[in-house]
């Protein structure tokens, strides 16, 4: 396998950033100076690895929404300002110029390829697309009505115990199989979790189509008769992969870094990626979006009904796909996959009134002073899982085609936390609020 090595992350003793003053905290008569870190957009944040060093006292923050994890030169967001880039290149200018293998080389590798490394790491890719026979076997062991999730996960994970020559953490060549095997597998390992849930015969990758294209084929194409890929909707995906290929330090992206941090290799880190992404708070909001949807058109497609009640707080009733935790804007990649949507259910003439209600959320979510007050705009997940329901891909695989848009990012933050030269074994600390010591009780005294 002939590609590019992988690259080392910037200096210590925070790459890519820089101390700009500092900070005092006295706590109880203990002081700690606290540095202040500027990164390369003017992101600011305080230094606190020494405080409880120096004053017995550490910080809380539920969630981490205020809390930065590390530093990292893979991705910068704005949510104030509806801006995302991947390594310095806006998200527009890449869903627009480049497919998904070439934007995932420069999250993975740090740089656009040049024309013979892309040809290299094409190569490289078509030819890890198979996965070990023994493992199409696993698949016969599934309930039928597994989601595909569970099945991909658990797939990702077993993939360490087939390739046991890739799993050393600390060995580049070996890293970068890893790499190459798990980006060129996921696409087969999923389609089959989906041939599996229709009892249909798994079909073997083609290696002489392209990336999306060799997707849709194992997905929808049986043997028994020639399967041709539609353009659009190998497009299509291609440019969905691509907007969900990375997002800084979500919660599955700190999953794999926080799993990986313990030198655990590449397949487990990502498998437990996987899990965390399956989450309807996460990557399994744009399943839960179309469900709301359907949920809607069943009875009888009364938006105003539904929107009234995302609006009441006892309702019980949350409007899925509006708003988002960082985006305070309209999420750029929303709109991405909107002009996207909108080109994909005009050519097919599609009559559907999941499609109808969805463009009726979104012109309450536009107009409507509730929503607009909030910055409730509609998001990724609202507008991808449109555009999977047009595609025919069912609404168990959603998330499932999330993953292997993310795998980009995850791999990319694993190798980048491997090369950093302050990396530790992540262990958060907590403020304990359980009872004091106790006195233990024989079980013959215990009324």
């Amino acid at each position: 396998m002939s590609a590019p090595t992988t690259k080392p992350v910037a200096v210590p003793p925070w790459p890519g950033a820089k101390a700009d003053g500092l900070v005092r905290l006295e706590i109880n008569g203990e002081s700690a100076e606290l540095p202040i870190i500027v990164g390369t957009e003017g992101e600011r944040a305080l230094d606190i690895a020494k405080l409880r060093a120096t004053t017995g006292t550490i910080t809380l923050d539920e969630g981490y929404v205020n809390t930065g994890s590390t530093t990292s030169a893979i991705t910068y967001l704005d949510g104030e300002q509806g801006i995302l880039r991947y390594r310095g290149y806006p998200i527009e200018d890449l869903a627009a110029k480049a497919d998904y293998v070439e934007v995932a080389y420069l999250l993975i590798y740090g740089e656009l390829p040049t024309s013979d490394e892309l040809d290299s790491f094409r190569t490289s890719l078509s030819h890890h697309t198979m996965i070990h026979e023994d493992m199409r076997s696993f698949y016969n062991g599934f309930p039928r009505d597994a989601h595909p999730m569970a099945i991909v996960g658990s797939v990702v994970g077993a993939l360490s115990t087939f390739y046991q020559d890739s799993l050393d953490v600390r060995d580049p060549r070996q890293v970068e199989v890893s790499v190459h095997r798990l980006l060129a597998k996921l696409p087969t390992i999923a389609a089959y979790s989906y041939k599996k849930s229709v009892g249909q015969p798994l079909m073997y990758p083609r290696n002489d189509l392209g990336y999306c294209e060799n997707f849709l084929q194992m997905m929808f194409a049986v043997p028994c008769e020639e399967y041709h890929v539609d353009p659009d909707f190998a497009d299509a995906l291609d440019m969905l992969l691509i907007v969900h290929a990375d997002h800084e330090q979500n919660c599955s992206t700190s999953t794999v870094r926080m799993v990986g941090s313990s030198d655990a290799n590449l397949f487990a880190s990502i498998s437990a990626g996987i899990s965390a992404l399956w989450g309807p708070l996460h990557g399994g909001a744009n399943q839960a979006c179309v469900e709301m949807l359907e949920r809607i058109g069943a009875d009888g497609g009364n938006v105003k009904k539904y929107v009234d009640l995302a609006k009441k707080k006892d309702s019980g009733f949350r409007l899925m796909g509006f708003g988002h935790r960082v985006y305070k804007n309209y999420d750029p990649r929303a709109k991405l996959i909107k002009a996207t949507c909108d080109k994909l259910l005009a050519k097919l003439s599609i009559r559907d009134p999941i499609f109808d209600i969805a463009q009726q959320l979104e012109e309450v979510a536009l107009a409507d002073e509730y929503f607009i007050e909030r910055k409730l705009y509609p998001n990724v997940d609202f507008y991808s899982g449109v555009i999977y329901r047009a595609m025919g891909i069912p609404v168990q695989m959603f998330t499932v085609l999330f993953a292997m848009g993310r795998l980009a990012g995850w791999i990319a933050h694993w190798i980048e936390m491997h090369h950093s030269p302050t990396k530790k074994i992540c262990r958060p600390r907590q403020i304990y609020t359980g009872e004091k010591r106790r006195e233990f009780i024989p079980i013959t005294q215990r009324t």
